[in-house]
């Protein structure tokens, strides 16, 4: 099949620019002395996966249950980067059978049902402490509370203590080099003081786990880091595009066609809410469009304002506002080289 071909609207990715940007980042990380873990919530593909883990991935993070259960099915090493609902500790236990599987935990309550999964099926569980460094969104406080549940993790005879989770959502999306370094150094130096007090209590908390797309290059510099969780780099979206100095090429768009051309002012593409997600405050970016500014029209359709405007028929590839979440609304993804569909990646 040939680019053209492909029916729209489609989530289409340039194989040679999603390539560099693995290359790029496993090259850099590598080199920091660190492991990379992406995580997998921004592309949901097994094939994905695979091609980070050849170049050097250690295995990737999951944000669900259904996420680890499909990376888990593919032979793929997981991490569980957010706490679940105590019902899921069975499921979670149950996959730990024959893989490499991690949680992490804020609660007591939530060590008590991993402990007791665990044991129920009869495998040891590599169980992380996730800390709070400013977000408050998941993760236990970085003070005794979050000692406290580290030594109750290293109590449970079957769970294994494996470190520790700092993420700092808010560090990775804020704009300007500079104000995410100071904002992503501080969040992380919480964390570090946790460690420090654990490792002086005799527990191997080791391993710190965390960064993103925004402040890999900030990350990998901070010594106490030992896995970077960056996801996004693989593809790009226009969120990261505009808080300046993250130097992964766009290698994901939607692809759409102007299906209406009988306005003076304006074209409508077949790309609506169904096609791009909406949780930003921006939307998508036409390419190859100077000026151009897309709008929505309805659930299955879009505005596209420019000038001289687009003709009936023709193709229009915009970058998306999250790649995350538009991810999830796309069955499949076509992997182009150049103008041939060498793969398509259904979900």
């Amino acid at each position: 099949m040939r680019k053209a071909e492909i029916p729209t609207p489609a989530l289409v990715v340039d194989l040679g620019l999603f390539e560099a940007n693995v290359r790029r980042m496993q090259a850099e990380v590598s080199r920091a002395g660190k492991v990379l873990r992406p995580h997998a919530k921004a592309h949901k593909r097994v094939e994905v996966a695979r091609r980070q883990i050849e170049a050097g991935a250690v295995g990737v993070c999951v944000a669900t249950l259904r996420e680890m259960e499909t990376f888990v099915g593919a032979g793929i090493g997981v991490l569980l980067t957010t706490p679940v609902a105590l019902g899921k500790a069975e499921r979670v236990a149950e996959l730990a059978r024959g893989a490499e599987v991690a949680v992490v935990v804020d609660h007591l309550r939530q060590v008590q049902a991993y402990a007791a999964a665990a044991e129920r099926a009869g495998v040891p569980l590599t169980v992380l402490v996730d800390l709070d460094i400013g977000d408050h969104r998941t993760g236990v406080p970085c003070d005794e509370r979050a000692v406290e549940l580290a030594l109750a993790v290293d109590a449970a005879p079957s769970l294994r203590f494996g470190g520790l989770q700092a993420y700092s959502v808010s560090g990775s999306h804020t704009n300007g080099w500079e104000e995410r370094r100071v904002h992503s150094t501080t969040a992380i130096e919480r964390a570090v003081g946790v460690q420090r007090e654990l490792l002086a209590r005799g527990l191997d908390a080791r391993r710190l786990t965390g960064g993103s797309t925004g402040t890999w290059d900030i990350d990998v510099m901070i010594p106490e880091l030992t896995e970077m969780q960056a996801g996004s780099y693989a593809l790009m979206d226009v969120a990261y595009g505009r808080i300046g100095g993250v130097p992964f090429a766009t290698a994901m768009h939607v692809w759409t066609t102007v299906i209406s051309a009988s306005q003076c002012d304006r074209v409508t593409v077949d790309a609506g809410f169904k096609a791009f997600a909406t949780d930003r405050p921006f939307g998508p970016e036409a390419e190859g469009l100077p000026g151009a500014r897309w709008q929505w029209a309805g659930d299955e359709h879009g505005f596209v304002f420019c000038d001289p405007l687009p003709l009936l028929e023709e193709r229009i590839a915009f970058v998306v506002p999250h790649c995350d979440p538009t991810v999830n609304l796309h069955e499949r993804i076509y992997a182009c080289r150049g103008d041939v569909v060498e793969e398509v990646w259904e979900r």
